[in-house]
C-alpha cells in the first residue's frame, strides 16, 4: 500500500524537509503541498504548491491519506477541521495552541479521523519527557527546585516553546506543583513553583533543559537538536503510523510504543 501525503506550510523550513523525507520514504507518495507563497512552484515530481485557501478543493482532487500540518496555530485549527471533514488523517506539529483551539481541533477529529498531535516529533525529545517524568516522580517528596530553560532561533514566534510547555505539564503532574513562573525580576523569594525561561537568539535549532536543584547538588536533563531533520523524520514516521490507527487523537509516545504515553 502506498500512503499518499499532503503537507501544509510546504515552503517553510520544516515543510521543505518534510517534502524531501516523504519523497525519500519507501511506500509514500507526496501528492500535494500548500502555502501562502511560491504558489505554482514545484514541490517535486508532478506536485506544485497550491494556495492554502484551496485546501478543501485540492484534498478532494488528490485524496491524500494523511495531511502533515506545520503552520501557525490559527491556520492549523482551520486546516485540521477541513482535513477531518474530508476524512484525511492528520499529523500536527504546529505549536502555540490555546486550550480552546485544542478543544476545537479534538472535536473535529474524534469519530472522524486519526491524528497524531505533538509539540515535538523527535525520538529524543519524547524520551526526554519520559526521563523528566521519572525524575520528577522520584524527587517530588524532596526539597528540590525545578527550572525549565529553552533556547531557539530568533525567528521563533511562540515563547515558551511547545516542547517547553509540554515539559512543564509533565513536571507539574509528576511533582504536584501548581505554580508556574515565567522569568523573574525584582525582589522576592522563590516558592514551590516551576520556573520557565525562554531564549531567542541566532540560529539555535532547539535546546531544552530541566534543572533539578537540591541541597548540595543539582541534576540536569537536557535535549539538544542539531538539525530539524530530527523533527521531520519523526513526523513522517507518525504519518505512516496514523493511517492504520482508529479515529482519535494520539501522542508521539504512542507512535513510538513508549510506556506512559506522555
Amino acid at each position: 500500500m502506498t500512503i499518499k501525503v499532503a503537507i501544509t506550510g510546504a515552503r517553510g523550513r520544516m515543510g521543505q524537509l518534510l517534502a524531501e523525507d516523504v519523497r525519500n520514504s519507501e511506500g509514500m507518495d507526496l501528492v500535494a503541498g500548500f502555502d501562502l507563497v511560491d504558489v505554482g512552484s514545484s514541490l517535486g515530481e508532478n506536485v506544485v504548491i497550491s494556495h492554502a485557501s484551496d485546501l478543501a478543493k485540492v484534498l478532494d482532487e488528490t485524496k491524500p491519506d494523511v495531511l502533515i500540518e506545520f503552520t501557525t496555530a490559527s491556520a492549523a485549527v482551520e486546516n485540521t477541521k477541513i482535513a477531518a471533514e474530508k476524512g484525511v488523517n492528520l499529523v500536527v506539529g504546529t505549536t502555540g495552541f490555546s486550550k480552546d483551539q485544542k478543544a476545537e481541533m479534538t472535536k473535529a477529529i474524534e469519530g472522524n479521523v486519526a491524528a497524531v498531535i505533538s509539540p515535538n516529533f523527535s525520538v529524543g525529545v519524547n524520551l526526554f519527557w519520559s526521563l523528566v517524568e521519572a525524575a520528577g516522580l522520584a524527587l517530588q517528596d524532596y526539597d528540590y527546585d525545578v527550572e525549565v530553560i529553552e533556547a531557539h532561533h530568533k525567528g521563533k514566534m511562540d515563547a515558551p516553546s511547545g516542547t517547553a510547555s509540554k515539559t512543564v505539564e509533565v513536571l507539574a503532574e509528576a511533582m504536584n506543583i501548581e505554580d508556574v513562573v515565567h522569568g523573574r525580576e525584582g525582589q522576592g523569594l522563590r516558592g514551590r513553583e516551576i520556573g520557565v525561561h525562554a531564549i531567542r537568539a541566532g540560529d539555535i535549532v532547539g535546546d531544552h533543559t530541566v534543572l533539578f536543584a537540591g541541597p548540595g547538588e543539582r541534576l540536569e536533563i537536557r535535549h539538544q537538536a542539531h538539525s530539524r531533520r530530527a523533527f521531520s523524520s519523526g513526523a513522517v514516521k507518525a504519518a505512516g503510523w496514523v493511517v492504520g490507527a482508529s479515529p482519535g487523537v494520539y501522542s508521539m509516545a504512542q507512535v513510538l510504543g513508549q510506556k506512559g504515553q506522555i
